[in-house]
């Protein structure tokens, strides 16, 4: 898996994940022990680890308007957040980091352009650091961001979008292409092929109003920027995640889904904080191998 640049990913992705609807959902994941190898592909003497990521965010529409074509023009507000705890053994250098800790706000916007295109806009700022010291925040810490996406409305389930981003990764300002990608498919069978909030696939049958049974791949992950002997560094924590999914609907606007499964690989590494290592090639990135993984998640519509 060679996956640099997991925050700038992350934050073009997370910029566009809006309905019209409140929504907030809170997620705690558990990834099991497995030993870690190095860009070869080699174990690291006896060096493993394991990982908990907590994580959640709302997103809040504070102006809707409906146009005269039955059409929404929203203004937003988001806030996403992550806590993850690495618990790391055996290692002789340190080179894996302990914890990390990403906040998110966004301000977005989205408007029909016509009745194919819509606008989706979005400004923010995040926090990616490896610890959880609010007071020690600083400059380096911090990432601005800006998007601008144009989404094709090809059919009522599907929809492509693409556009530009702006952040400041590299210590200056950077534009990256943003994409979109959402299509799905309700009823007793359910299919569902997501780019907004990481990277999601998901096969299942509904087998009542409440409760669902999935088959899912997701790509999610974390990153820090920091310091080190005199270095500015970013650190990526990326896994991909296999399993069943059981979803239980209590209410039409509050469900629970509970995914069982594996941990293919969970990218582990730094690097320089410079333009030149985000192109920087190499066979494999360091990793932990195949772990046990678990999580459980509360969403909420409102």
């Amino acid at each position: 898996m060679n996956k640099k640049k997991v925050i700038s990913t992350m934050v073009i992705l997370l910029l566009f994940v809006f309905q019209i609807n409140a929504q907030a959902y809170f997620e705690t994941e558990y990834i099991g022990v497995s030993s870690f190898r190095d860009e070869n592909n080699q174990k690291l003497g006896d060096s493993e680890g394991k990982a908990i990521v907590y994580q959640g965010g709302v997103k809040l529409p504070i102006f809707t308007k409906i146009n005269e074509k039955k059409q929404p023009v929203i203004w937003g507000i988001g806030l996403n957040g992550a806590y993850a705890s690495l618990d790391n053994k055996n290692f002789t250098e340190d080179i894996i980091l302990q914890e990390i800790l990403n906040l998110q706000l966004d301000v977005f916007h989205m408007r029909p352009l016509n009745e194919k295109w819509s606008l989706i806009s979005s400004i923010g700022v995040g926090v990616y650091t490896s610890h959880t010291r609010i007071s020690d925040i600083e400059y380096e810490n911090v990432l601005g961001s800006l998007g601008v996406l144009f989404i094709r409305h090809l059919k009522p389930n599907l929809e492509i979008g693409g556009g530009l981003a702006i952040n400041n990764t590299f210590g200056f300002p950077m534009v990256f292409p943003a994409l979109y990608f959402n299509w799905n498919h309700d009823g007793a069978y359910k299919f569902k092929v997501s780019m907004m909030n990481g990277i999601e696939l998901s096969a299942g049958y509904e087998f009542s109003d409440g409760f669902d049974l999935n088959l899912v791949g997701d790509i999610s992950g974390q990153g820090a920027l920091y310091e080190k002997d005199g270095t500015d560094l970013m650190f990526s924590h990326l896994y991909i995640v296999g399993g069943l999914r059981p979803v239980i609907h209590i209410k039409k606007t509050v469900s629970v889904p509970v995914t069982l499964g594996v941990s293919a690989i969970r990218g582990a590494y730094s690097d320089e904080r410079t333009l030149k290592a985000m192109f920087n090639s190499r066979e494999n990135d360091p990793h932990f191998g195949v772990a046990p993984y678990g999580s459980i998640a509360l969403e909420v519509e409102f």
